[in-house]
């Protein structure tokens, strides 16, 4: 497919895209007009409202009949890019069009504003704006709520035990916890503006997977509990494992222990709200050894 015949695909896209949002705009007017005036209108009593936009491809500067087009972009922290295209409404719809939102039409212009990043679910929508003034940029709340993300420095569990100094046994259960901190566990909070939207995410440590050296895995849905001697030999009722094998022959006899964080985040912001997954992971060296017989 060559640029002319993209250009065309992208330009039916966006007009399909402008039916669907303005082609609905009736509003109802007691006595204006009878089914039977107009085919597709249906039972009742009602006005029908049209009004256009130019559409123009591959012109990111132009327009017509006072129409201003052009793009403009905010790029998210993965390199993505969100381009928005906006093309001015003239004439302009009705003072009765609910999306003016209550905004005066002799004091204000509307522009529709289709944005894209490559995929395939991307906004679109009308935005109001005072006369003289351009639109600002429409940014996908998606991209504020990941640069939010970003600003926070998640970093992997700050691994309390095992600890690398520690001499631990086999047979004796092992308990494992994490020190709590806003960059290792949460909750963290962090927010993001742009184009006059904001958006406000809340990252929390919903599990940690242990992956023990020795061929087992523990999944822990919490920090873990911290050992207290009166516990003896209990096992932790949170977060524990029991070697059954000594690290004598593990690379320098020590158990490679992985901890990997999985960070539930949760955001809301510019009429939308979603929730996003980042993972992170801390290692620490273990030694096992046998239990020590005292005669």
């Amino acid at each position: 497919m060559d640029g002319h015949e993209v250009d065309r695909s992208r330009a039916i896209l966006l007009i399909r895209r402008l039916a669907a949002l303005t082609g609905a705009l009736t509003l109802a007017s007691a006595g204006v007009a009878h089914a039977s005036d107009d085919p597709d209108v249906g039972a009742g009593k009602c006005q029908v409202i049209k009004f256009c936009v130019d559409v123009s491809v591959g012109d990111e500067t132009g327009g017509s009949g006072g129409q201003a087009g052009g793009s403009q972009g905010s790029g998210d922290s993965g390199g993505s890019k969100v381009e928005c295209k906006y093309q001015k409404v003239d004439p302009k719809p009705p003072a009765a069009w609910p999306g003016w939102k209550g905004a005066d039409p002799t004091k204000n212009d509307v522009y529709f504003y289709g944005c894209t990043d490559g995929g395939q679910d991307n906004p679109d929508g009308f935005v109001v704006v005072p006369l003289g003034q351009p639109p600002a940029p429409q940014v996908d709340p998606r991209v504020l709520a990941q640069r939010a993300v970003d600003s926070m420095t998640l970093l992997g569990p700050d691994i309390a035990s095992p600890r690398a100094a520690g001499k631990y046994t086999v047979g004796v259960p092992m308990w494992m916890w994490v020190n709590q901190r806003a960059t290792t566990y949460g909750p963290n909070t962090a927010s993001a503006s742009a184009g006059g939207i904001t958006v406000t995410a809340t990252a929390k440590v919903s599990k940690i997977v242990w992956a023990m050296g020795d061929g087992a895995s523990v999944t822990c849905n919490g920090p873990g509990t911290p050992y207290a001697s009166s516990q003896d030999m209990a096992q932790s009722p949170t977060c524990g494992h029991l070697y059954s094998k000594t690290s004598a022959s593990a690379q320098r006899g020590k158990f490679p222990v992985t901890a990997t964080s999985t960070w539930t985040i949760n955001w809301q912001g510019g009429g939308q709200a979603g929730q996003l997954t980042e993972v992170r992971q801390s290692n620490v060296q273990v030694a096992v050894g046998e239990v020590q017989v005292v005669r």
